[in-house]
């Protein structure tokens, strides 16, 4: 397991530094990169070295984040608290509150996190020190982000501590829904065709191009099963099962047909982009995650009542029938996802507007240095007071000592006299 781990974690990083390479050791490109007078650098942290480009060009640069794995780049180079006895890890699957089993294995989860991490950094500490031309580490640089925009907010986020430059924009891309194009006809028409019973969107996003036949036939059956008429964003063989009131797309304008009166549910693999069209729109969800962060964010919309959460490998026909069916007539779900939609909509500063602001606020005062914290420039022993409560027990030790010392030539002061005296 760990060799298998050893071995991704190299490829992975093989990789990164050969993107890396491609700007940071062109010189040509970095005299280019100067003469443009850029004046920020807007980077993701999972993918490294934006960082270091801002560096070697020497302007600010801000973070876009939606998490890291166990929260490692906020908790180690952002400084952001997260106590693990009530802050469930990113991708742990674990709700909030938690039980103390639960506390156990995010205390756990938090540990194998920190350690696979720092597994990986090791190699980038090199690289990071070999770019800049001095000894220094990946968390080092990243610690210098001037503000980190995270791509959530608290309608989907557990409550947590934050620092002041940590800002959420979840929903930044989100907007009012515009009339619908005529996608392989008129899908305004076929919308409105589907009387009461509304329509169901379904999408597993834009990296999933097909399915086996197996799974699709699984689907396409439910889907033929239910009364309302699906619109199904999916590219593959067209399945055995497939009924008349399910049409498929290649492509589907996904924000305009959430946000239609007639849409019932939406059946979404859990990306964040689309969880925040849901949210934004009201629509009650049904989750089909497939891989990465799509577990842990349809398990936030399920504890928040507003999503029912099913296995794409082992759900058959009558499981997915009766997710959609209990989505869309218990009317909790919709209760709850007006509900949230409602606290997202309520900001006194929309979430693309706040972006915005924070970029150019960094532009026009060449960084945010008010805002960073004095834990950047800790180390971690000072960090955790490690050597103020050394230097107290040492101070206490101390103490003891004398006092001992004291009473112990007190003691032998007063033995003679009391010798004397039963002589006498």
């Amino acid at each position: 397991m760990y060799g298998t781990l050893r071995t991704l974690s190299r490829n992975v990083t093989y990789i990164h530094k050969h993107i890396c390479n491609g700007i940071l050791r062109s010189q040509r490109l970095l005299e280019k990169l100067h003469l443009s007078n850029y004046d920020i650098v807007l980077s993701d942290p999972v993918i490294p070295c934006g960082d270091l480009l801002a560096q070697k060009l020497d302007i600010p640069f801000i973070y876009s984040l939606r998490f890291s794995p166990g929260f490692v780049f906020e908790r180690l180079c952002g400084n952001v608290p997260a106590p693990a006895s009530f802050v469930p890890a990113a991708t742990s699957g674990l709700t909030a509150p938690m039980f103390f089993l639960e506390r156990v294995q995010n205390v756990l989860l938090y540990l194998v996190h920190d350690l696979l991490q720092l597994l990986i950094w090791k190699q980038w500490d090199n690289y990071y020190s070999y770019i800049m031309g001095r000894p220094t580490t990946l968390c080092e640089i990243m610690g210098k982000a001037e503000i980190w925009l995270i791509r959530t907010y608290w309608d989907f986020e557990y409550p947590r501590p934050f620092l002041p430059n940590f800002e959420f924009v979840g929903g930044l891309h989100c907007k009012p829904p515009k009339p619908l194009p005529e996608v392989s006809g008129d899908m305004e028409k076929i919308v409105q065709s589907s009387g009461e019973p509304g329509i169901i969107v379904f999408s597993l996003g834009s990296m999933v191009k097909n399915l086996t036949d197996e799974r699709s036939d699984v689907i396409a059956s439910a889907l033929s099963q239910l009364p309302q008429k699906v619109i199904w964003r999916y590219s593959g063989k067209r399945p055995a099962t497939l009924g008349k009131n399910t049409i498929l797309y290649d492509w589907i304008p996904q924000n305009d047909l959430l946000g239609h009166p007639k849409t019932k549910a939406f059946i979404t693999h859990g990306g964040t982009n689309g969880i925040y069209e849901a949210i934004y729109h009201g629509v009650p969800m049904v989750g089909i995650p497939l891989f990465a962060d799509q577990p842990d964010n349809i398990i936030h919309m399920k504890t928040k009542g507003m999503a029912v959460m099913l296995d794409i490998n082992k759900m058959q026909s009558q499981e997915l029938v009766d997710a959609v069916n209990t989505v869309i007539n218990n009317p909790s779900y919709k209760e709850n996802a007006v509900r949230i939609s409602q606290i997202h909509h309520d900001q006194p500063v929309k979430p693309l507007d706040r972006a915005v602001f924070w970029i150019e606020f960094v532009m026009r005062h060449k960084g945010a240095k008010h805002l960073r914290p004095a834990s950047h420039d800790l180390s971690w022993y000072q960090y955790h007071c490690l050597d103020v409560i050394g230097f107290l027990l040492i101070c206490l030790f101390l103490i003891l000592y004398i006092i001992i010392k004291i009473f112990s030539f007190c003691c032998r002061t007063c033995r003679p006299a009391r010798r004397k005296q039963k002589k006498h």
